[in-house]
């Protein structure tokens, strides 16, 4: 298996569908008002944490201002800012906020990584988009495998496209595939699986998710995987691949 950094190499260069390179690299060149004066990453934006992560946490796809404007999983919209502030809560990361890819944030035994590496549309990827990112996060799954315990799959879209992928990866999923829902668990092969609802702001805003029910699946799949207590060793700043 490929090291880290030649995987996020390649995943960074990919151009294999049309319509979600058309999009990540026009919402690049005409910004938003507030992003004026950055320079957005607008390419395949990369899983974020370190390669012998313990424990995995699989969203959809970067949002169009977010991950593809900072070029690191979950930085710079509402739903990383959920996100990081529970990972930091339950002592899984550095600080509390993901502003850009430089900030200085750290996480402890844990990586995010998503199905599709491309801002789509509406936050919206076809099926056939799915399907044909679904290589990357096979290699990446192949990559964590001797140290992965604990997967948590944000929202229903997710958990679709994830499912297949631990099966290409080489481990036996349920038949029929388990249905999703909050607080969802299933065991695979000497790892969890857990449902959670995704952290998009619809969810957020209305309650359907809040912070206490994240951090409470987060807490859970960490005590699974083994992390409390872990140190620095498990942390990474590692700043998406710039070549």
């Amino acid at each position: 298996m490929n090291a880290p950094a030649d995987l996020d190499r390649r995943i960074a260069g990919c151009r294999a569908c049309p319509r979600l390179v058309d999009w990540r690299e026009e919402v690049a060149r005409t910004k938003r008002a507030a992003f004026a004066d950055w320079t957005y990453w607008g390419r395949p934006v990369p899983g974020f944490g370190p390669a012998d992560a313990r424990m995995l946490i699989v969203g959809l796809a970067p949002a169009a201002h977010g991950g593809n404007r900072t070029g690191r999983m979950f930085t710079g919209d509402r739903s990383g800012d959920v996100l990081y502030q529970a990972l930091y809560d339950i002592g899984l990361a550095s600080q509390p906020t993901a502003v850009t890819a430089d900030d200085g944030l750290e996480l402890y035994g844990v990586r995010v990584t998503s199905p599709v590496h491309c801002a789509p549309p509406a936050n919206k990827p076809t099926p056939g988009e799915r399907d044909t990112c679904r290589p990357w996060l096979v290699q990446e799954l192949n990559l964590l495998r001797p140290t992965l315990r604990s997967v948590v799959v944000l929202g229903a879209f997710g958990w679709q496209a994830a499912l297949p992928a631990f099966a290409e990866a080489g481990w036996t999923v349920p038949r029929p595939r388990p249905a999703f829902g909050h607080g969802a668990r299933v065991p695979l092969d000497g790892l969890e699986l857990f449902g959670c609802f995704h952290v998009s702001q619809r969810n957020t805003f209305t309650g359907k998710l809040t912070p206490g029910m994240l951090r409470d699946v987060l807490r859970t799949a960490a005590e699974t995987a083994g992390l409390p207590g872990r140190t620095a060793e498990n942390r990474t700043t590692r700043a998406p691949y710039d070549g």
